[in-house]
């Protein structure tokens, strides 16, 4: 017997949606939502770290200090490293340029963050990686400035 068969007659309703859902939203649109998405969460993160446009307030320096402490990396670095990155990589995100660089860097970031800092966030980070992996997986899609200047 076929699995169409043997598939309870009230599932099929969802099977429908299913192909609906699969031609409304190609691949393009879901990774621009994915990039927009991911690059704001980043991105807004960022701006908690400043004063003005980069100016690293002392709290900032503080948190990585204190808070964030990393292995192997003085914190004034880290903390420079981490902000302007949040910044940098979520405007290429959204512009849709060296689109999957930047989607790596953010990986790395959120494997930093969960293996040292927050740990217990696994969920958060763990939707942060399905985004990010997609983008890494599909690139930026139609509606970026990697196909565009084809270089994607």
């Amino acid at each position: 017997m076929t699995a169409a068969i043997l598939k309870p007659a009230i599932l099929k309703p969802f099977d429908r949606f299913g192909e609906i859902a699969g031609k409304v939203l190609p691949d393009d649109v879901l990774t621009l939502v994915a990039r927009l998405g991911v690059a704001g969460v980043f991105f807004l993160s960022g701006r908690t770290k400043v004063d003005g446009i980069l100016h690293i307030t002392d709290g900032t320096y503080a948190l990585f200090s204190d808070e964030y402490a990393l292995p192997l990396v003085p914190s004034d670095i880290a903390a420079h490293l981490a902000t302007y990155s949040e910044h940098l990589f979520s405007i290429l995100l959204v512009l849709g340029l060296f689109t999957r660089l930047s989607a790596l860097a953010f990986l790395g970031m959120t494997l930093v963050i969960e293996i040292f800092v927050y740990p217990d966030a696994w969920s958060t980070h763990l939707s942060w990686a399905g985004l990010l992996l997609l983008i890494i997986a599909k690139g930026g899609g139609k509606f970026s400035l990697d196909r565009l200047l084809k270089i994607a």
